[in-house]
């Protein structure tokens, strides 16, 4: 294997000018989408791994063990019924609200939920007593005490969401597939791959632009990625 004879970065060109919609507008899309999710992921999945791990109230185990049951069922098997319901408050076809659709199905996801949880179960309950002395509430208890402990595990949660929603194609070519203008950067990779041929440099161009922001995450957040996935193994 050698270098390219005469390397150019025409390709880049292509792929910035060969597409439609704009490599820029999907790029701004796949940000919106998997900035939204991995928030809402971090908020919902942190409120129900603290109640899981903490509070006590009637079928907290059960409820978690159906939970994680979720994910064994795959996306491809319940696409109806989510559909169903999308389309029933509105969400699909093209309407521009079904800007919606793609966040409210990936809003919380169970692994979200089971990282943190496994996390809040590691930090001393000592801590949380002192904080109910002082008169916090369940709330402040976990805003103020809680939750900023817990952020190798956040770290780990935000990594793997953005990547996840980043990357993902499933869900957007459902909902989005009538709304060219909601596409996102999935959509532009399948742009130049065909029934009987493929175009390998504008491809392989928008595929190094589509795997910066996940790399850049991963060098600035690495450190608490490892330790809050290793810590979440630790209790169950």
């Amino acid at each position: 294997m050698s270098l390219p004879a005469s390397p150019d970065l025409g390709a880049y060109a292509d792929a910035w000018t060969s597409i439609d919609p704009s490599l820029p507008q999907m790029f701004a899309n796949s940000i919106g989408l998997a900035v939204a999710v991995t928030a809402s992921n971090l908020f919902l999945g942190s409120l129900a791994g603290y109640a899981f791990a903490r509070l006590r109230f009637p079928g907290r185990d059960v409820l978690f063990i159906i939970v994680l049951a979720t994910l064994m069922i795959p996306d491809q098997l319940r696409v109806v019924p989510v559909y169903q319901i999308m389309n029933f408050f509105g969400f699909t076809g093209r309407d521009p609200s079904n800007y919606l659709s793609v966040f409210l199905v990936l809003a919380v996801s169970a692994t979200s939920i089971f990282l943190l949880r496994q996390y809040f179960l590691t930090i001393p309950a000592d801590l949380e007593e002192a904080a109910r002395i002082d008169g916090a509430g369940y709330f402040q208890t976990f805003w103020k005490v809680m939750l900023p402990l817990a952020s190798p595990a956040l770290a780990a949660v935000a990594i793997l969401q953005f990547q996840g929603t980043w990357n993902g194609l499933f869900w957007p070519a459902l909902f989005f597939g009538p709304v060219r203008d909601h596409w996102t950067l999935p959509f532009g990779i399948t742009q130049f791959q065909g029934a009987f041929q493929t175009n390998w440099p504008p491809l392989m161009a928008i595929v190094v632009v589509a795997t910066l922001p996940i790399l850049v995450l991963y060098i600035f957040f690495q450190r608490y990625f490892v330790e809050g996935i290793a810590a979440s193994g630790v209790k169950g």
